[in-house]
């Protein structure tokens, strides 16, 4: 039976580092209580010659938001999310992966995350719909159990 207190496994194909296949995404949480992730893609994850695909761009802007809400201490899943493609997400190109919470009602948070180019431009943004499985075991974190920005 899987232990729904569990955050992470380490086999979460965005940020766990246990899953061959997967992004490896490693998000850090800011004073502003945003969280920031710095990514470079590899060919790989091509959709159109040399630009990401559109469902990893979305899978960035996903976890993002994620973490934002993990950042806050809640176990968010995505409840519903909205994507703005603004340019091509370039291959082997550095970028800044941003999410944060906007508001939280009761187990809703709205959280929106921009993925961001070198020279700061928008690439891509989205907004979404959290809701929390609940408080994050901190303890459980502390004992192995997964990883929390």
């Amino acid at each position: 039976m899987i232990d729904q207190n569990v955050v992470d496994d380490g086999h979460c194909y965005a940020c766990g580092q246990l899953n061959e296949d997967g992004l490896h995404l490693r998000f850090v949480a800011q004073s502003d209580a945003s969280v920031l992730c710095n990514v470079t893609l590899p060919a790989k994850y091509q959709g159109w010659r040399g630009v990401a695909h559109g469902g990893i761009v979305m899978t960035l802007l996903d976890e993002a938001m994620a973490h934002a809400a993990g950042a806050r201490g809640e176990r968010g899943v995505t409840a519903s999310m909205s994507t703005r493609f603004r340019a091509a997400v370039l291959l082997d190109t550095p970028l800044a992966v941003h999410g944060r919470v906007l508001w939280q009602r009761r187990n809703v948070l709205g959280c929106e995350a921009e993925i961001l180019a070198a020279d700061g431009s928008v690439m891509a943004s989205a907004e979404g719909n959290f809701v929390s499985r609940g408080k994050i075991d901190r303890a459980k974190l502390a004992r192995g159990f997964g990883e929390l920005v």
